[in-house]
């Protein structure tokens, strides 16, 4: 079982969902898949805009992320996720309806809710078009902020290093800040002021604020020689 290492701290974004999901629904679904699917479609419905918002089954069935969470054989993970599919319109959580794509036959699904029924039923009288998208919704893992990076690998958080992480982030681009990071644990040097040292050194060696190449391997070993050599040895 792979461990889960909390939530970052300051915002992170969230994803609603109805209480009635709690106090009805829960109680009724006895499959894991669909219990995962159901709380999948709630963050995909939340990525879209506009009034009619729907789950085209083809891009779940592509959904890497999604998929290995479900079985590491991705066939079998398929297979999965349609059973699922079924299960979540028979039990009427889902509404399913076939349009016709510019690739043939795309199978989509609504939420049970209000906009959802009549999205379909308007779409069943031939009053809405679907039309298609140019960015396929898919999960993706995202990077973690330097709060996390710094607790997962140098140590606790306190206020005072709180603070000059955040100042850290204003004054360098996060890609160093990480690549610092990586050099101190890679070097068992886990302490910030031997990150701060990377990153003062990289700046004055002439590299501009924001920009988004990271340093060579050979860079790394020019920039901590010199004057910071006593905080920065190999």
């Amino acid at each position: 079982m792979r461990a889960f290492n909390g939530f970052p701290p300051g915002k992170t974004y969230t994803t609603t969902i109805p209480n009635l999901f709690f106090s009805e629904l829960l109680q009724t679904i006895d499959d894991l898949v669909e219990l995962k699917l159901i709380l999948y479609c709630f963050w995909v419905l939340q990525q879209q805009e506009g009034e009619y918002r729907y789950l085209v089954g083809r891009e779940v069935l592509h959904d890497e992320l999604f998929l290995g969470g479900v079985d590491a054989d991705p066939d079998v993970a398929g297979q999965k996720v349609k059973a699922a599919l079924e299960r979540t319109v028979a039990r009427g959580t889902l509404l399913h309806v076939t349009v016709d794509g510019t690739n043939g036959p795309e199978a989509l699904y609504f939420m049970n809710t209000v906009r959802g029924r009549n999205a379909v039923r308007a779409i069943e009288a031939g009053q809405y078009e679907v039309g298609g998208r140019d960015c396929p919704i898919a999960l993706i893992i995202e990077r973690p902020n330097v709060f996390t990076l710094y607790e997962q690998n140098i140590g606790p958080l306190t206020p005072l290093i709180g603070d000059q992480l955040r100042q850290a982030e204003q004054d360098y681009p996060v890609a160093w800040i990480e690549e610092a990071i990586q050099l101190a644990v890679e070097h068992n040097k886990r302490n910030w002021r031997y990150v701060l040292a990377i990153l003062k050194r990289w700046h004055t060696e002439g590299k501009d604020r924001g920009l988004a190449k990271q340093p060579t391997k050979a860079d790394r070993y020019r920039y901590i020689k010199g004057e910071l050599s006593d905080i920065i040895d190999y």
